[in-house]
Order: structure tokens, then C-alpha cells, then sequence
């Protein structure tokens, strides 16, 4: 198997069972059917496959993932006390796939220091949030599966360790649809997951009071510049009562956030915006609110297919963002 793709699962359990390995994301009761193997899974039911947007419980969506016999890849589970040490394990010629499992400590203290992490930034990582289907919140947990052991975890993180060979390289990038639109700049003096009293436009108001007199779309997300890359805090609700917002990522102070300018029509955009690949990516995942939001079921969006995530990680985790790898060939 070369491509990645959505595949029943007894289909999957043949690829395990003749060797290889693979990053792997379905349903929860579709993932403990497979057998042990060279693989790492996440829970979540919703896809882009080539076909289109999929909801489904009795597929897998699987990912090759190219192995150097010499030395193959690592895979192990991340704690939360050893998750800062994940990319100084990292190999220093490859990269590392990693999934969290939603709603975890370790999903939230990787959302607030992976900045922080050593040696961040210098290799490659990339992976995504497990989740659920969401008429299962509050029912079931996210999490995430280490197919050599066959293990399930609700806490901590699951990793393949992938090396490269000299000659090739790993590069991770995104596409953002997003943009600041023409409001205020909000400004928060903490880091977090939700917010009550920040600065707009200079101004001390309560957030929640700001959304609901202008009638803002929650479904639009905050953005801000990162370092010079357009990052996403998308809106989880809003709570006029208790003047709280609560959101899928954190914010992070002194950052100048404004709300998003609307998307029209997010597959046109996104195949606009899509770089031109000399070859598909090695892997790459999207957002589950960007799936729902612009109503993908059916939809295609120009070759980038994977699990729909309750969260993107290019280094740092993203919100309403397709992430996506290359494997490079490194100029003589």
C-alpha cells in the first residue's frame, strides 16, 4: 500500500498482519479490532478521503508510513511528564507523528508550553487530537492506541519516531483559509483555554459581552501572527450569563487577536490556497469544525485527505488549520 485512504477493516487487518508500518485513525470499537503491529492509531469517525468527506464507524483510515530497514521507526508513549522531552528524542534526520488524546492533561499542557518544549521547532512534528463523534461528548473519552502493545490510553500521547534517510528531508506546513477581519484587536493578559475580561481596542471589556452585542460568528475563529504564520484559537462557546469564553486552543498574552473574516466557499478557497506539490503529501489531517462548518461530507478538497481532527499539530497545536508533511530530496 502506497496511498493513504479509507479502507474497511478487515482490509486493515491484512495490512498489519504482512508488516510495515502505519499511522491509523477510526472509530474506537473499528480500532481494538486490529492486531498488534507497527502501528499507531486515534480515535475520531470523520475523514477526507479521496472519495470526500466521510462519517463513518466501520472504516479505518490508514496512512503508510515509509520505513528504513536499518533503522526503523520508534514508537512509544508520551506521559505528561516526559511529553517536553519529544522532540529532543526525536531523530535528528526524520521526524516525529504524534496523536493526543482530546480533552486530556496532556492535550491541554501541550496546547499551553510546546513553544516551550527543547529543541521545538528544529525537528519536525506533526500529528493531530483524537476525538469522538460528537453526538458522544460526555459519553466516551478520546484516545489513543499503540499498536505494538495494543494498548489504549486516555492521558497520554502516542509517537512514531520516524528516521530519514540523508538524502531526504521532512517538511511540515499548513493552509489557513483565515484572516484577521476588519474588528478590533482583542488582547488577553493570560494564558488559557477561556477568557472574561480582555483588552479591545485598548479598551478593558468582558469578551462574552463583546460576542453577543455584535452578534459575532462563533463559528469564524480568533487569529493572530505567530512568528509570522496566521494561528487560529477557535470559539467553543460563549457563555453570556457567566461572561466567559471558552475555547479548542489557548490564548496566549500580549498577542493581538482579531476575529476572522468569513470563508464563502471554503473547498474553492482551499484549492485556491493549496501550494503545488511535486507529490501528495506524506500525510497530512484537517479540522473537524472545518469539516462541519463548510459542510465537506461529499466534498473534495484536492488531494489532501486524512482523519478531521479535534486538533492540528504542526509543532504547535492548531485550530481550523490542514496540516500537512512532505518528505523532501535534499539538493546535492
Amino acid at each position: 500500500m502506497s496511498e493513504s485512504g479509507l479502507m474497511a477493516i478487515e482490509a486493515a487487518k491484512r495490512l498489519v498482519e504482512a508488516g510495515g508500518y502505519f499511522a491509523i485513525a477510526g472509530d474506537e470499537r473499528a480500532l481494538v479490532q486490529l492486531p498488534k503491529g507497527n502501528w499507531i492509531g486515534g480515535t475520531i469517525p470523520y475523514f477526507m478521503d479521496r472519495r470526500g468527506g466521510r462519517t463513518t464507524r466501520e472504516e479505518v483510515f490508514v496512512t503508510p508510513i515509509a520505513a528504513l530497514p536499518e533503522e526503523p521507526p520508534l514508537i512509544r508513549f508520551y506521559s505528561l511528564e516526559r511529553l517536553p522531552q519529544i522532540c529532543r528524542n526525536a531523530p535528528e534526520h526524520g521526524f516525529s507523528l504524534i496523536i493526543i488524546p482530546g480533552f486530556s492533561e496532556a492535550h491541554s499542557s501541550f496546547a499551553r508550553h510546546a513553544p516551550e518544549y527543547p529543541e521545538m521547532f528544529l525537528r519536525p512534528l506533526i500529528g493531530w487530537v483524537a476525538g469522538i463523534h460528537l453526538d458522544e461528548l460526555g459519553k466516551r473519552r478520546p484516545k489513543v492506541l499503540h499498536g505494538q502493545t495494543g494498548q489504549l490510553s486516555e492521558e497520554m500521547a502516542v509517537v512514531m519516531e520516524v528516521p530519514l534517510p540523508p538524502q531526504q528531508q521532512a517538511v511540515i506546513d499548513i493552509v489557513n483559509l483565515f484572516e484577521p477581519g476588519p474588528g478590533p484587536t482583542i488582547v488577553f493578559a493570560e494564558n488559557g483555554f477561556s477568557a472574561e475580561l480582555c483588552l479591545i481596542d485598548g479598551k478593558e471589556q468582558n469578551l462574552a459581552r463583546h460576542f453577543a452585542e455584535r452578534r459575532l460568528d462563533t463559528r469564524l475563529p480568533l487569529v493572530a501572527d505567530y512568528c509570522g504564520a496566521r494561528v487560529n484559537v477557535s470559539i467553543k462557546a460563549v457563555d453570556e450569563h457567566a461572561g466567559r469564553v471558552e475555547f479548542y486552543a489557548p490564548v496566549f498574552p500580549g498577542v493581538a487577536y482579531r476575529h476572522a473574516a468569513p470563508v464563502a466557499d471554503y473547498v474553492r478557497a482551499f484549492n485556491t490556497a493549496l501550494p503545488r506539490l511535486a507529490a501528495p503529501p506524506r500525510y497530512s489531517c484537517n479540522c473537524v469544525l472545518n469539516y462541519l462548518y463548510s459542510e465537506l461530507e461529499g466534498k473534495t478538497t484536492a488531494g489532501m485527505t486524512g482523519p478531521m481532527t479535534f486538533g492540528e499539530i504542526a509543532y504547535q497545536l492548531l485550530n481550523q488549520t490542514l496540516v500537512y508533511l512532505e518528505v523532501r530530496d535534499v539538493a546535492a
